[in-house]
């Protein structure tokens, strides 16, 4: 798949990811009434769930096993979660944004984390050994 294509498929299964993120994190922020941290936190694990078996089964063709790019895939997304708890509490904590604005901009510094580190090391190529 082109470059062009594999980013614009990121970017799809991405949406399908984030309305499972957003969807956890406004029950959880607006409802419940969870701090914003821990809502967009435990939204992210439940979107980076569906983000695996989507961006497996449709953006990035790989020879490893679900065993090992499963690993590799929280490997990766447990950065992700490091770098959403933080621009979270930086964004909120420390600027005073409020949450949902804070979650939207922290996506968009996370996402681009995720895509390249998903081509190059969860989903990439195998080096023969």
């Amino acid at each position: 798949m082109s470059l062009p294509r594999q980013i614009s498929t990121f970017f799809g299964v991405g949406l399908v990811s984030i309305v499972a993120d957003y969807g956890v994190f406004a029950l959880l922020s607006e409802v419940f009434a969870v701090h914003p941290v821990t809502a967009a936190l435990a939204g992210y694990l439940v979107g980076g769930l569906v983000n695996y078996l989507l961006n497996r089964a449709h953006t990035f063709t790989t020879d490893r096993s679900h065993v090992q790019a499963g690993l590799r895939f929280a490997s990766v997304m447990a950065v992700g979660f490091s770098l959403t708890g933080l621009f979270m509490w930086v964004f909120t904590q420390q600027i005073g944004l409020p949450g949902i604005v804070a979650r939207v901009i922290t996506t968009g510094i996370v996402f681009c984390w995720n895509f390249g580190a998903h081509k190059l090391w969860t989903f990439g190529e195998r080096r023969p050994e």
